[in-house]
């Protein structure tokens, strides 16, 4: 193995001299799979507890040779590889001094978890925020102020989005980066007073958060339209309706070339991105639910993006998606869990075409020359974040298009709590806490009509819904609070849209 400062000067030449179009193309010109039967046999070779785990399910160590090798290796999870085996050993070498920079998971499954990493790790994830500053932002031709809104510290989001971001100025990009984390005092002074030297502002952040500093500016008078605001999201699924709802409030014109979302673990990095194209393909399937159910399997749209099969390598299992890829911990067939699929580039244009929409339409725009032909993945999130009414599963995300209707998206923030309660009565009830914005306040009027919102969408969206629930029960119990409420939206704290029984 070469020693850090070796592998660090390589990693960082090889970041600068790289051109963002070579990266991308590059799947297409070597048979990716060879890198992650490499990186299975590094891994193999090198991490002792990766040694121990195939030893104890039976693997020679020197079997890795063929792709089908790899794909009978055992599936790595949490339970039996992350927590079974010491931090330290799951690094190569079994040296933990060896990587640089340690990340904490928010422990949204479990207890907290240690992710390491080192510099080329941050740079191979790098090329994902270049895809999206470069061909949706056109970064490298406008001066650009990078506003980090994800929280700050052990948490994956602040620290190493900050990061990626740096590197991208240090390749050239005229990039300048604040980092005033989730405290949105800081977000509107860091924008007032640096905005104005900047053609244009990018936030990054969790989508409800910087929903709700969007909000909030305009409550307290605040003109985003001054900073030509830019949005890159992660952590959660959106709808086009809300993609739409916050481009308005800022004046962004282009939804397509002006929003991008990332889909991130802190197991494994940003494994993929948004692109134009992704975007597109995802509003011309909003429209038309029941070809969206078709491609995707469910009543509601998932996270669509592309990645990079050199980078991070994608299988199915149990219609979940299991990733790998390298990392201060590397993962070798790692079950992340989440629900979702995977589509190469020509596919994913054939079910555009089979659902009747015209694949050179799609593709046109500004930057079409840069659509590259990255396969894509898609992911609802965890299963475990939908609840059972009736039998049907009902997702957050058919509830959050209901509160995305004109008129009502003026008076709520976009957070909500949803749950099955039960009556005095012994009867299910679905019930939902709605946030409302700052500047609104309850009343029975509108409670109402957050409800029939609700209702009309979850009918229009979810067919289990429509067709499970009786027709007495399908209109939900709405519960209306104020701003910060301290027991449903308590401030600085990461929002579950979903409360268990």
């Amino acid at each position: 193995m070469k020693n850090q400062n070796e592998e660090n000067l390589f990693a960082i030449e090889r970041f600068i001299k790289t051109p963002l179009a070579t990266r991308l193309a590059q799947h297409q010109h070597v048979a990716t799979e060879s890198y992650t039967v490499e990186l299975a046999k590094a891994v193999a070779q090198e991490v002792p507890a990766y040694q121990a785990f195939l030893r104890g399910h039976g693997v020679n160590l020197t079997d890795i040779r063929t792709m089908r090798d790899f794909r009978n290796l055992p599936l790595m999870t949490k339970q039996d590889y992350v927590h079974a085996y010491p931090l330290n050993q799951r690094c190569r070498g079994g040296e933990l001094a060896q990587t640089d920079m340690i990340a904490v998971s928010s422990g949204s499954t479990g207890l907290p978890i240690a992710w390491p990493r080192t510099l080329k790790h941050e740079l191979d994830i790098a090329y994902r925020f270049e895809h999206v500053f470069r061909e949706s932002f056109q970064a490298h031709q406008s001066n650009t102020l990078a506003v980090v809104c994800f929280p700050l510290g052990t948490w994956v989001g602040g620290m190493f989005t900050a990061d990626c971001c740096r590197h991208l100025a240090m390749k050239g990009y005229p990039l300048t980066v604040v980092t005033p984390g989730n405290n949105a005092e800081e977000i509107f002074r860091v924008v007032e007073t640096l905005g104005p030297a900047y053609q244009q502002v990018v936030l990054l952040g969790y989508p409800p958060f910087v929903k709700g500093v969007v909000d909030q500016g305009i409550a307290r008078g605040m003109d985003w339209s001054r900073y030509y605001i830019k949005f890159v999201f992660a952590g959660e699924v959106f709808s086009e309706e809300w993609r739409d709802i916050v481009c308005e409030r800022v004046a962004a014109k282009d939804p397509v070339y002006d929003t991008a979302s990332l889909y991130g673990t802190a197991d494994a990095g940003v494994l993929g991105n948004e692109t134009p194209l992704s975007i597109v393909i995802r509003r011309f399937f909003a429209h038309r639910p029941e070809a969206a159910r078709a491609v995707f399997g469910e009543s509601h749209l998932p996270t669509l993006v592309q990645y990079d099969p050199t980078s991070r390598y994608f299988e199915l299992h149990d219609n979940t998606l299991v990733v790998s890829g390298d990392n201060g911990a590397p993962l070798v067939r790692y079950h992340i869990a989440d629900k979702g699929g995977i589509f190469s580039y020509d596919d994913m244009l054939a079910c555009v075409r089979d659902a009747g929409g015209d694949t050179e339409t799609l593709q046109a725009g500004r930057n079409k020359e840069h659509y590259y032909s990255l396969p894509f993945v898609y992911v609802f999130g965890r299963a475990d974040f939908t609840v059972s009414y009736y039998g049907a599963n009902i997702y957050p995300e058919n509830v959050t298009v209901g509160l995305e209707q004109p008129i009502i998206r003026n008076w709520v923030t976009g957070k909500f709590v949803l749950q099955v309660t039960e009556t005095e009565n012994h009867d299910e009830c679905l019930h939902v806490v709605v946030e409302l914005s700052p500047s609104t306040t309850a009343s029975e009027e509108r409670r109402s009509a957050i409800a029939a919102s609700i209702k009309e969408q979850l009918l229009r969206l979810n067919s289990e819904f429509a067709n499970y629930v009786p027709s007495g029960n399908q209109t939900p119990d709405v519960q209306l609070t104020p701003t910060g409420d301290p027991e449903w939206f308590p401030v600085g704290v990461k929002h579950r849209y979903t409360r268990r029984r």
